[in-house]
């Protein structure tokens, strides 16, 4: 199938992006379309854009919390301690009105 059954193929431009790694993607596209600022690399996956003397820097990638550790800057010590100190109680209670069986 070629452009004798599809027809003519909409007018390109190429574009060119620059990431930190010093990679160079060129990417077609229609000439009506508006051009993003910004282009994943396909060969690192880095941030990459138009401007070939200051592509943008790599994201700073933060490490993995735990649950605990998103609980822990949310709640002081002593918030922590009261909660667990209520939710005890709330179970000892339902323990002594034997909903709670262990």
């Amino acid at each position: 199938m070629g452009e004798a059954e599809r027809g003519e193929a909409a007018p390109r431009q190429t574009v060119t992006y620059f990431c930190a790694r010093e990679h160079r993607s060129v990417v077609p596209f229609s000439t009506e379309a508006q051009v993003p600022e910004s282009w994943d690399c396909p060969k690192c996956g880095l941030p990459a854009s138009l401007d070939s003397d200051n592509p943008p820097p790599a994201p700073k990638i933060e490490p993995y919390k735990t649950h605990l550790a998103y609980v822990k800057e949310r709640r002081s010590d002593k918030e922590a301690e009261d909660i667990l100190d209520e939710a005890l109680e709330l179970l000892r209670t339902r323990r002594k009105a034997g909903e709670i069986i262990f």
